[in-house]
């Protein structure tokens, strides 16, 4: 009896958590939380971020998530140091040349430089807007430099005599107008005239315009997965202005990437003019030997074998006869062979042999 009811104690004992004491109804709300919270449904901003297609505040450049690895084949535009110096050129040169194409005070500022896909930044094109297709002729290869809106209204403003201090107006739902395309067209004109200028100290490229669009899919020039440099410049006219972008497809900085793998301008990669200076001046300065041959005889290893002390040979040759000079097995001349004083001398008759000019040039 007494091990029956240890048993029955014990089975009280475990059974007892499940039960409906406070005990057992805690755990039951502690289960019902976790059922939950296992099944918690994600809301749109945080999907958007998981996935990286939060575009707001037009950050393209910095995403984060499954995009990150989409595009993690992109080549950062970090990687091409001197392309900020470029564009760093170009501010300043495009904040001259606007003022006198305006008569205006005019500001230009870069915004930021990113790495793009094409097709990405033709969907994020605020539009209206006009596209401009240039071509830039050393490097055989398009770019696109897109104006928004506000840039174009404030421009026409500007340029056909506008007030101060007002705001340009818009006019949504029609298209551009040939006066204000004409505009525009010359106002890009003035921008890829100071391209080309920022360019020259790195290398000459002639941007020219090829024509403007006003939809994104006649301005495409290269495929959507194609990577991109893509370049924001914020223009202000006091209390009016836009913005400009402008952007380079990687195959249209493919043939000067070296150049834009500098650190700074004229940076030389893989040959040192001074180290060259320096091997070439040794080797003017190293001493050689050299041989003068008599004459070259082909006699039997047998008749070698039997030479002995006092046997006479015979050669080809007079007092007269020009000898070869040699260095190595290069021959250099021929000279004559003399005395000077109480030395045995040779003087040369004939120029360097052309053997021996090309393996100078080839050590030098």
């Amino acid at each position: 009896m007494a091990e029956d009811t240890d048993i029955s104690t014990e089975a009280e004992t475990e059974v007892a958590p499940g039960g409906g004491g406070e005990d057992g109804a805690s755990w039951a709300a502690a289960a019902a939380a976790e059922a939950n919270s296992s099944e918690r449904i994600l809301n749109q901003d945080e999907i958007d971020s998981l996935l990286g297609f939060d575009l707001s505040d037009d950050e393209i450049s910095e995403r984060t998530g499954i995009r990150a690895i989409i595009n993690s084949a992109l080549v950062s535009y970090e990687r091409l140091p001197m392309l900020e110096i470029v564009f760093d050129r170009l501010v300043r040169l495009m904040t001259t040349s606007l003022r006198n194409f305006t008569s205006d005070n005019v500001e230009v500022s870069l915004d930021n430089i990113s790495s793009i896909r094409f097709g990405d930044y033709l969907n994020s094109i605020p539009l209206p807007a006009i596209l401009s297709v240039f071509r830039a002729e050393e490097l055989n290869n398009y770019g696109l430099l897109t104006v928004d809106s506000n840039l174009i209204y404030s421009i026409v403003d500007v340029l056909l005599g506008g007030r101060r201090g007002t705001a340009a107006m818009r006019i949504e739902g029609r298209p551009y107008t040939t006066i204000e395309r004409v505009l525009v067209q010359r106002m890009v004109e003035v921008v890829l005239a100071d391209a080309k200028e920022a360019f020259e100290p790195l290398t000459p490229v002639h941007f020219t315009l090829d024509r403007l669009e006003t939809n994104p899919r006649f301005a495409a020039i290269a495929r959507p997965a194609n990577a991109a440099i893509l370049v924001k410049l914020r223009i202000d006219m006091e209390d009016r202005g836009g913005r400009i972008e402008l952007l380079l497809p990687y195959a249209t900085l493919e043939p000067i990437r070296k150049m834009l793998l500098q650190q700074f301008m004229g940076e030389k990669f893989g040959r040192d003019n001074i180290w060259e200076g320096h091997l070439a001046t040794e080797l003017w300065t190293t001493t050689m030997e050299v041989r003068a041959v008599l004459d070259e005889q082909q006699v039997s290893l047998k008749s070698v074998l039997n030479l002995k002390v006092g046997d006479t040979l015979m050669l080809n040759a007079t007092p007269d006869s020009l000898i070869e000079l040699r260095a190595g097995a290069v021959p250099l001349t021929r000279g004559r062979m003399g005395r000077r004083n109480a030395h045995i001398a040779v003087r040369v008759e004939a120029p360097l042999s052309p053997i021996a000019r090309q393996t100078v040039q080839r050590m030098t």
